[in-house]
């Protein structure tokens, strides 16, 4: 770590991102200047000495239950929705590896020609050697999302928290992209956001946060250096915790 590096709060991390930021100003699929922007953030972190896991969603490509909406079978959309997330890893990946981080692509679904089969030790290993793990293919199961397989990677990873990366700078009690007087928490209780259904993430995940005291660390991902600002301790964001 550089000697005018600032003291991090964590040592081991999880990143959630939606498929959605990696469109940019595209209405669907990758924009490569926004992946390689995204990559930097992650680069400036890992430069600190934390070790990083990812979770990235898959929306840009396929939704799964907007498929299922449209009459496609629930559990077919699905697995094509986990399909859509591995492809945002491989693009992640081969930015990350652009600026000279060793990456690995771990699946839960197999496909040994593209990605890692999950195995939970080899991945805390690559961890340990300071590779970048971005985790794929959701939890492997349908009905389960990005969300849940965020939280459950977390903690099979004994990661210290999850940075939710999102288009606004926390947590508001209401959409303040619509509403002026939208208030921003700086700390909230996994039961409010249940509750008053907050939308930081589906309530499966929230309840696995919280059954393992899991804190999610919500910021914006457009913010430029936000990601290693708030690791440092700086920054706005909102603390989802107790």
């Amino acid at each position: 770590m550089p000697q005018d590096a600032p003291n991090v709060t964590f040592k081991r991390v999880m990143l959630k991102i939606s498929g959605e930021a990696l469109m940019g100003d595209l209405g669907f699929g990758l924009h490569p200047p926004t992946v390689e922007r995204i990559a930097r953030e992650v680069q400036s972190v890992h430069d600190l000495g934390v070790e990083i896991c990812m979770v990235i969603g898959g929306g840009n490509i396929f939704r799964g239950l907007q498929g299922s909406a449209q009459g496609m079978e629930r559990t077919t959309a699905d697995y094509m929705g986990m399909l859509a997330t591995v492809m945002n890893a491989l693009a992640m990946q081969s930015a990350l590896e652009s600026l000279g981080i060793h990456t690995r692509v771990i699946s839960a679904i197999t496909m040994n020609e593209v990605a890692e089969p999950y195995i939970r030790r080899r991945a805390v290993r690559h961890l340990e050697k300071k590779r970048v793990c971005i985790f794929a293919a959701g939890t492997g199961n349908p009905y389960f999302t990005t969300d849940t397989a965020a939280t459950l990677r977390a903690n099979e990873m004994s990661c210290e928290a999850i940075f939710k990366g999102t288009k606004v700078d926390g947590v508001y009690d209401k959409d303040p992209a619509r509403f002026d007087d939208a208030t921003r928490y700086d700390t909230v209780s996994y039961d409010d956001v249940l509750q008053k259904r907050l939308g930081v993430m589906d309530a499966s995940a929230i309840a696995l946060a919280r059954d393992n005291n899991l804190p999610i660390i919500v910021f914006s991902l457009d913010e430029p250096g936000g990601f290693r600002g708030i690791l440092a301790g700086q920054g706005t964001y909102t603390r989802v915790q107790g």
